[in-house]
């Protein structure tokens, strides 16, 4: 099976962000099982061979690292029922599947998408991973400025708080570290690279220099609970919706 995509699935995918209805999609089944879905698995499958190299404990079933397509609604103003992508994360063995620091990618039809970090830790994660911080930030600013991930992906956004988070000073040198809900690089590539045969180097290259970031951000998370606790603190509300 080919590991990059045909035409057709991003022509799928630019009527489905214009047309995000179940009676179009239904459809066109056929196109998104063949053109999108069963090209996603092979991809998948052949970047689990080369992590096997260098990162093996990120490797996951292929049907369960490739998210649904379909969107949870339930909460969301937007009802749409479809994302506009498709898209995979590898995450950590021993962490919950979606925790953690993973690899992510996705492919829409304005763009194929590569990402490494954690985005979205639960509330004693964020702790651990800041306290991590606190302590260890030099090591991770000096993964940040390697030569090959800054020329292959970029730090993301890490939607800093206005305010320090309870229990650390304002004038912590990694303060503006400890602030981030998420860490991590990110490169936004054209749509057209997931035509291409070396799809998957593409993909892998960016994992292998990101694999530093990643271990460091998990480093932390696969201790105990007790041991991650550093600083005992009592959790508020507006901290368990961070």
């Amino acid at each position: 099976m080919a590991t990059q995509f045909t035409p057709e699935a991003l022509k799928f995918l630019r009527g489905l962000a214009r047309n995000n209805r179940r009676d179009w999609f239904e459809a066109r089944r056929n196109i998104y099982e063949n053109e999108l879905k069963a090209p996603m698995l092979a991809l998948i499958a052949a970047v689990n061979g080369e992590l096997a190299e260098f990162a093996p404990e990120h490797i996951r079933p292929p049907h369960k690292t490739m998210f649904r397509i379909y969107r949870d609604t339930r909460f969301a103003t937007d009802k749409s029922p479809y994302k506009k992508h498709v898209s995979a994360w590898f995450g950590r063995t021993g962490l919950s599947v979606k925790s953690g620091g993973g690899f992510y990618f996705h492919l829409s039809a304005k763009e194929l998408f590569v990402a490494a970090g954690c985005y979205m830790p639960e509330t004693e994660q964020l702790l651990a991973i800041r306290n991590h911080l606190a302590e260890h930030h030099a090591e991770y600013r000096r993964i940040l400025a390697n030569a090959k991930l800054r020329r292959l992906m970029s730090e993301f956004d890490g939607e800093r708080m206005a305010r320090l988070p309870k229990g650390f000073a304002k004038d912590h040198p990694a303060a503006d570290l400890i602030a981030c809900r998420k860490w991590g690089v990110a490169a936004t590539l054209p749509p057209e690279l997931a035509l291409s045969a070396g799809l998957p180097q593409e993909l892998v290259s960016r994992f292998r220099a990101a694999l530093p970031l990643v271990n460091f951000l998990n480093a932390p998370l696969l201790i105990t609970p007790i041991q991650s606790r550093k600083i005992p603190t009592t959790i508020s509300p507006l901290q368990r919706l961070l």
